[in-house]
């Protein structure tokens, strides 16, 4: 049986990405800005990347909303799907994080799509909710993990039928089913579960991933009455 190492699924990961990514130079050049500007190597892997622009792609997404911008990558992927006709609302609660992503979205030539709100993102939502702002065809909720509830309320009082709501990085590294573990991430992302699996409006799975990323996951909710 072949054994598992870290070093081995991040081989894996870059084997797959250089069979079935092209080459793109906005992508590539955001993430050498975000390391210039020292901001944490967390966005989604490239492959996941792709994975999202896919999805948007099969839901035919003309506005999606994403919580938590970072450098802006994921929202490029993103901006990529809708097309110049669509919309992309993302949240970002540092103002030098925002800095760095609209660089990046503006380098990619997606400054009219993308809009990089600045704020604490429950605070956002809320008044988007209070301005009754358009329903959204595609959520993707990637900040922090205690208000992943909250997020995830507020993404379904925003959708539609039909709507696609994407959590990341739900597994925690495994954290989230250590009985002891009191954290804070690992509490938000457990009543996140609890909340999804007794909310009639969506049918919902998770699953669990490994790759250059670590141990890692998502869970997504398809809003369907």
């Amino acid at each position: 049986m072949a054994s598992y190492t870290i070093e081995k699924a991040t081989a894996l990961d870059a084997y797959l990405c250089d069979h079935l990514l092209l080459t793109d130079p906005a992508l590539e050049a955001a993430l050498k800005n975000n390391a210039s500007a020292n901001l944490d190597a967390i966005d989604v892997a490239p492959n996941q990347g792709k994975q999202l622009y896919l999805l948007a792609k099969m839901l035919k997404a003309k506005r999606i909303l994403e919580i938590g911008t970072l450098g802006g990558y994921s929202a490029i992927w993103f901006a990529k799907a809708v097309g110049p006709e669509g919309k992309i609302i993302t949240l970002e609660l540092e103002p030098e994080h925002a800095k760095v992503a609209r660089e990046n979205i503006t380098n990619a030539g997606f400054e009219n799509v993308v809009e990089v709100k600045v704020n604490p993102a429950l605070k956002t939502l809320a008044e988007m909710q209070k301005e009754g702002t358009e329903a959204f065809d595609l959520v993707f909720i990637d900040a922090d993990k205690e208000n992943n509830p909250g997020y995830f309320k507020a993404a379904l009082a925003m959708s539609h039928v039909g709507t696609l709501i994407v959590v990341d990085n739900i597994a925690r590294r495994g954290r989230l089913i250590d009985a002891d573990s009191k954290a804070v991430d690992v509490l938000g992302t457990r009543k996140l579960f609890e909340i999804m699996g007794k909310e009639k409006r969506v049918e919902a799975t998770a699953v669990q991933t490994v790759g250059s990323k670590g141990w890692d996951g998502y869970a997504m909710a398809l809003v369907v009455e």
